[in-house]
């Protein structure tokens, strides 16, 4: 079991969750815990056992110097943190952990456990493909909810995805079978680009995780590290004309295939995100 740190009552809870690994194409997905970590100064409440779970010869653990000049080993594992977000009707618990080489069912049984110890009332997982998605144009998110309302409300664009799956969807279907309301979201990123970070791919992220919260988050860097990281592989493609011509394929595959959708129900919740920050312009501003 996850032995948790004591903390007073939280109100309405959502659980995020990001896994280091399969599900986390050039970092896309755990990038954005660890901003949430960051903007929100999230406290840490609890970590796995990693024994259990973990193949040490596959995810070793690490050796650092301390502050003090100590040598210390880090062993893998997954963390649980603890938010309250300015404004926010509700607490928010981020998970970042590392995929499990082992017992993966028994893992899922451990996090729900400590999911309704602290009444987590909504499970929200994130994950990162790579895809044939060119850098020039936005990221395409897909989401999957175990429940009706959950699709409805959030206008999911549905995955259509079958084949091998990771930790994030075994905890989802761990989620349905005790009815615990759950909604996954998986950004493809571009395959030609999988070294972290990628910063537009945790930013189409968050963009999916302010719909659900139902608030903005602070930005802090990520529009300019995205800027950052379009105009460096846009040189890159420059120096490298086949690389230069493969995108420009893609780019017309994927305006081709796009030039139907573009939805005003699209283009107004674009110009909502806007509002809102515009309304509260400390969300666009730094960690701080």
């Amino acid at each position: 079991m996850i032995e948790i740190e004591e903390v007073h009552p939280l109100t309405r809870p959502v659980l995020i969750c990001a896994f280091e690994g399969w599900n986390d194409a050039a970092g896309a997905a755990t990038g954005v815990i660890d901003h949430l970590i960051d903007v929100w100064g999230a406290q840490l409440i609890a970590a796995v056992d990693p024994d259990d779970f973990y193949d040490f010869q596959v995810n070793r653990p690490m050796v650092a110097t301390t502050d003090e000049g100590m040598r210390r080993i880090t062993w893998p594992s997954t963390q649980l943190f603890v938010a309250r977000p300015p404004g926010s009707h509700r607490d928010v618990v981020l998970l970042r952990g590392i995929e499990p080489n082992m017992r993966w069912r028994q893992f899922c049984a451990e996090l729900l456990a400590a999911a309704d110890e602290l009444e987590v009332e909504l499970v929200v997982t994130l994950g990162a493909l790579l895809a044939e998605t060119p850098h020039t144009r936005p990221i395409p998110v897909t989401g999957t909810a175990t429940e009706l309302d959950l699709d409805d409300r959030l206008k999911l664009e549905p995955s259509t995805y079958e084949g091998p799956t990771g930790i994030v969807g075994v905890l989802q279907d761990a989620c349905s079978r005790v009815d615990l309301p759950a909604v996954s979201f998986w950004a493809a990123v571009p395959h030609y680009l999988p070294q972290p970070p990628c910063p537009k791919g945790t930013l189409a992220l968050l963009t999916q995780v302010e719909d659900v919260l139902e608030l903005s988050v602070p930005l802090g860097d990520l529009p300019e590290e995205t800027r950052a990281w379009e105009r460096g592989v846009a040189e890159l493609a420059e120096e490298d004309e086949d690389v230069a011509e493969y995108v420009r394929s893609l780019e017309e595959s994927k305006d081709t295939a796009e030039l139907p959708e573009a939805s005003g129900e699209a283009i107004a919740r674009e110009f909502e995100r806007y509002l809102k920050r515009r309304e509260n312009p400390g969300d666009t501003g730094g960690a701080g």
